[in-house]
């Protein structure tokens, strides 16, 4: 029987492009075999389903997709394009959660749906919940300090309403395998940090951009030093199984197989807005 192994934890955010019409959200799975091999290059099919109230509540959207992992096994939907057979995603009231993301994959690019998982979307996409939040004022930010979006904003759209942000403080120094659990534990999290519960670790190109703004470079801070930080994205190098990481001294990338995915190394949590 094949299993999915999702990346860190099955992760949600607002597509890059923070589409308005429809409004769509990313949606990533890393997908193995049952001898924990990843599934490269691969057609699967998938059955996206948002739950309301539970795991187990009404599904009041439900769409389906066929896609293609990468060279890592990562497949990677938009939730809100695929093809609809139950519900409108543009109609749904994300003011009235909880809701969860319950995902069905079919290895063989079919619909005999074998592998089922279902996680809580802990942090509604601000720009689908400002939908219909009529309290919600939309707010101009900038590159800088933001305590009201729990850290230091370091990319940000061009009309000043959404982009990334950084955490206050490392989340700990541990291997890429227990990088999200860290994350997600509020006590690893600066005063301002704990309030949210959608961080996750950075892209490499994220990463990069959060030294290119570090101090004394720019404004987001001096609390990285000369650490070396985990990111998210796999690597492969010399046929071992790595990630990329990021001297902050330097400003280097590696990407080297000296060492892997249990090595230890600092992690550094990003959040969307």
């Amino acid at each position: 029987m094949k299993t999915l192994f999702t990346l860190f934890t099955v992760f949600c955010c607002i597509a890059i492009s923070f589409a308005q019409a429809p409004e769509k959200m990313t949606f990533q799975a890393v997908v193995r075999d049952a001898t924990n091999s990843l599934l490269n290059n691969q057609n699967v099919g998938m059955q996206i389903s948002i739950l309301q109230g539970s795991s187990t509540g009404n599904a009041l959207y439900v769409e389906s997709h066929t896609s293609t992992t990468n060279e890592n096994g990562l497949v990677t939907i938009e939730i809100g394009a695929g093809n609809v057979s139950e519900g409108d995603f543009s109609s749904i009231d994300w003011s009235n959660g909880p809701f969860y993301i319950k995902s069905e994959t079919d290895p063989s690019g079919g619909v005999s749906y074998s592998i089922t998982g279902t996680s809580q979307l802990m942090s509604v996409p601000f720009a689908l919940y400002a939908k219909t939040a009529a309290s919600v004022t939309e707010q101009v930010f900038s590159i800088g300090h933001w305590p009201e979006l729990g850290g230091y904003v370091f990319q940000i759209s061009s009309d000043g309403k959404h982009g990334l942000v950084a955490e206050l403080q490392d989340q700990g120094v541990v291997s890429w395998y227990g990088a999200q659990d860290f994350i997600s534990n509020p006590e690893n999290h600066s005063a301002d940090g704990s309030k949210f519960f959608d961080w996750r670790l950075p892209t490499k190109h994220e990463l990069n951009e959060m030294y290119t703004f570090s101090a004394p470079i720019g404004s987001i801070g001096t609390s990285f030093g000369t650490n070396t930080y985990w990111s998210s994205t796999l690597s492969f190098a010399n046929d071992g199984e790595t990630a990329w990481r990021q001297n902050f001294d330097t400003g280097l990338q590696y990407n080297s197989a000296i060492f892997t995915l249990t090595d230890f190394f600092f992690v550094r949590a990003v959040r969307e807005f």
